[in-house]
């Protein structure tokens, strides 16, 4: 492993990674004694062999080694069906021979971009206080850290660094549309964010460094539930109580898995990284607030309560059965369950949700047949990194909608699969697309999901035709 790393704190640098990175973002009873029981048993008939008990089952490992066949240390099959959203896997070695696409100092000036989410959060051992602040921060801000007990997180560095986009690759065994982003995390020795829970899956890989990881998998081993009421004297979520049941130290390449509601607790033995593949988990409240809403905006005010059917009511005052049967009747007509409409809402709700911004045009698109003739000259279309897509097969006939963003369109299901999963475009897979799918990535490109690029020098088509 290089070090690259700095003894005490990461120093800003505007390391072209950084730059082209910010260009782009922009647009877990006592038994009896066998005498007693003799003694009262009466005589009987000699008794056949009794069967062999039945094995028991092996308890499944809180850690593995990963293979290079099974980077998880077992199929994703068995990951799925043991683990995920189920039980704590520490998989050493995960990724062999890693090297962290992102160092520092890079981390650093990224968190100094506008639009970047970014939070430093400090720890004073003698009082027990923590500081929380919240980005972008300016340059100067790092050189004055001292060499312990400090942590920098920076959300989405997926959505701002396409090496980091890349090991969203290792995870297809998971469905796109739920993981959220890759947040980075740089800690001086002893820093830490404190003894924690989080409400979604998440996968911690060990990139640079190491990382002591201790959590409380008393749930999994059939334990009772811990406390996980929070502290009220910090600004963040502290556990009031932690009482760990596995403590390990994260080399580079090592990951750990947890599902949600997992106690841990992260403290740096090194200057180190640690890239953090977080999923999207909206709560329950969450998706009942969205959809009521969707469902308000399209209520039909003609829709209402009625009871033509009214007889002589045995009291007054009673709300009876039969008025709740009408009840049912006028919600039923506003169409709640329909799966198509309820699909398209969620497909929405889903690749907005959490969203690192906004995508928009830049205002420089070219017509049609602009992008047509860039991409037969070896141009290519490449995906916004904070575009979100998605598609679901429709239970009214043989299409698909794609979702990108909140957008929904209505294609056939190849165009929409196909579309779902390609970061970028070429003459190729442009003409591979039916007239319906190519109508569907310009009107992307249009919306600013899509960018051009001319081959040359990875110049934007757009800016090229300005300059002309």
């Amino acid at each position: 492993m290089t070090s690259k790393h700095p003894a005490k704190s990461p120093k800003t640098t505007k390391a072209s990674k950084t730059t082209k990175a910010a260009k782009a973002a922009r647009t877990i009873k006592p038994a009896r004694s066998a005498r007693a029981a003799r003694a009262a048993t009466p005589a009987r008939p000699a008794r056949k062999p009794a069967a062999k008990a039945a094995p028991r089952a092996r308890a499944l490992p809180f850690e593995v080694d990963a293979t290079a066949n099974q980077p998880l240390g077992m199929s994703p099959q068995a990951f799925l069906r043991d683990y995920w959203h189920k039980r704590p896997l520490l998989v050493r070695n995960a990724f062999p021979g890693f090297q962290t696409p992102v160092m520092p100092e890079d981390l650093a000036g990224l968190a100094c971009e506008e639009g970047v989410l970014a939070r430093l959060i400090s720890h004073d051992r003698g009082n027990d206080a923590w500081d929380v602040r919240h980005g972008p921060f300016q340059e100067e801000d790092f050189p004055g850290m001292p060499d312990h007990d400090w942590t920098l997180l920076v959300q989405d560095v997926d959505k701002w660094d396409p090496d980091v986009a890349a090991l969203l690759e290792h995870f297809r065994f998971l469905p796109r549309w739920r993981i959220d982003d890759i947040m980075i995390s740089f800690a001086a020795t002893g820093g830490s964010v404190g003894a924690h829970v989080d409400h979604y899956d998440v996968f911690l890989l060990q990139a640079h460094g190491h990382r002591r990881w201790m959590i409380d998998a008393s749930v999994a081993m059939g334990r009772p539930a811990p406390d996980l009421s929070f502290r009220e004297d910090v600004a963040i979520k502290l556990l009031r109580q932690f009482n760990p049941t596995h403590d390990w130290v994260l080399a580079p390449g090592d990951m750990l898995y947890l599902p949600p509601l997992v106690p841990h607790h992260g403290v740096a033995e090194d200057p180190c990284l640690t890239f953090s593949v977080g999923m999207r988990a909206p709560s329950a409240a969450e998706l009942m607030g969205d959809w009521l809403d969707e469902v308000l905006l399209g209520a039909d005010e003609a829709i209402r309560y009625h009871d033509e059917d009214l007889a002589l009511p045995a009291d007054p005052n009673e709300i009876d059965v039969a008025a709740m049967n009408r009840v049912v009747e006028a919600l039923n007509a506003i169409r709640m369950n329909d799966p198509d409409r309820l699909g398209d809402w969620f497909g929405r709700f889903i690749t907005t949700y959490r969203a690192a911004g906004e995508v928009m045009p830049s205002g420089r698109e070219l017509p049609r047949e602009g992008v047509e003739e860039v991409l037969a000259q070896g141009g290519t279309l490449h995906r916004h990194p904070a575009s979100r897509l998605a598609w679901r097969r429709r239970h009214d006939g043989g299409n698909a909608s794609l979702y990108c963003s909140g957008q929904t369109l209505e294609l056939p299901l190849a165009d929409a699969r196909y579309l779902a999963d390609a970061s970028m475009l070429d003459l190729g897979a442009w003409q591979r697309l039916s007239a319906a799918g190519r109508d569907a990535a310009f009107a992307l490109y249009q919306a600013g999901h899509y960018g051009l690029d001319t081959g040359a020098g990875g110049d934007d088509a757009g800016d090229e035709a300005e300059g002309e």
